[in-house]
């Protein structure tokens, strides 16, 4: 493994992202370490992002271990001189930023008759303008230099209503609308935006969820690919979109579910046009 990395960051890899600054917000666990990986894995060098100081060191850690130029950096998302000072840290370090992932989320549960309107606030905070102060600051960098590469997590809960949840599915639609804003308003001076939104993913958080009975078996079953996501699931379309391979995809929406919302007419009772058993 560790002479497979080094060939990757001394020959070409195939998505050309070889000494580019990529910075990845809710970069100490789950989606965003896995997505600061892949990158990684491609050549780049990292700026992690997260608020829990001690995981995101770690992850740094982790990748400088593996020769990979990486720091780490605290940032709270939803304070703007937190953010401006993430930006500052990132600047000093390696003078821009090529890519930035948006990717740090919050959900709590609760349903929209009794959620109160500090914890509505609070996740709309870090899941919709967290995004768009990242992007505010990191993004001026990239429109003075006429290029760079946007990509923001948000979720198949963006199409549909994921109840007992709060502000959840509207912060995540709020994203998808963000992103494609973004790439109008930015496209034509070299700066691409675009949104991918994750199934139902297996990280550290649901881990101990899918280990609950059949929870895994009956999840698996609502999907065409008949199983969980793994966050590498998540992180290799993320590389795609970053790079320059993807430089004609702009203000896209692209899901990456296995397949879970193209069987929504499987969960409609149809007699006579049930799966064969043994399917």
């Amino acid at each position: 493994m560790t002479n497979q990395v080094a060939r990757d960051h001394t020959a070409q890899h195939w998505l050309r992202l070889e000494s580019s600054v990529c910075a990845v917000t809710g970069a100490a666990g789950g989606i965003g370490r896995a997505i600061a990986s892949a990158l990684a894995d491609a050549g780049a060098r990292l700026a992690l992002l997260d608020r829990d100081e001690a995981g995101c060191n770690a992850a740094a850690q982790a990748l400088r271990a593996r020769g990979v130029d990486a720091i780490a950096i605290t940032c709270d998302i939803s304070d703007v001189a937190s953010v401006n000072r993430a930006r500052d840290q990132v600047a000093r370090t390696y003078r821009h930023v090529d890519v930035l992932v948006n990717n740090a989320g919050l959900l709590r549960a609760g349903g929209i008759e009794d959620i109160g309107i500090d914890a509505w606030n609070a996740m709309l905070s870090v899941n919709l303008t967290g995004y768009m102060l990242c992007a505010q600051a990191f993004g001026r960098g990239m429109l003075a230099r006429g290029t760079g590469s946007i990509v923001h997590i948000a979720s198949v809960a963006a199409h549909h209503p994921q109840t007992w949840s709060g502000a959840y599915s509207p912060s995540k639609a709020g994203i998808a609308m963000l992103s494609r804003q973004i790439a109008a308003e930015w496209g034509a001076r070299g700066v691409r935006s675009n949104t991918v939104c994750p199934g139902m993913i297996r990280t550290p958080l649901s881990k101990a969820f899918y280990e609950q009975g059949d929870v895994e078996a009956r999840r698996s079953a609502m999907t065409a690919s008949r199983r969980i996501g793994e966050p590498r699931d998540i992180a290799e379309a993320v590389a795609f979109l970053a790079s320059p391979r993807a430089a004609y995809v702009n203000g896209a929406e692209l899901s990456v579910d296995g397949g879970l919302e193209c069987m929504l007419m499987d969960l409609v009772p149809r007699p006579g046009f049930e799966a064969p058993r043994n399917a």
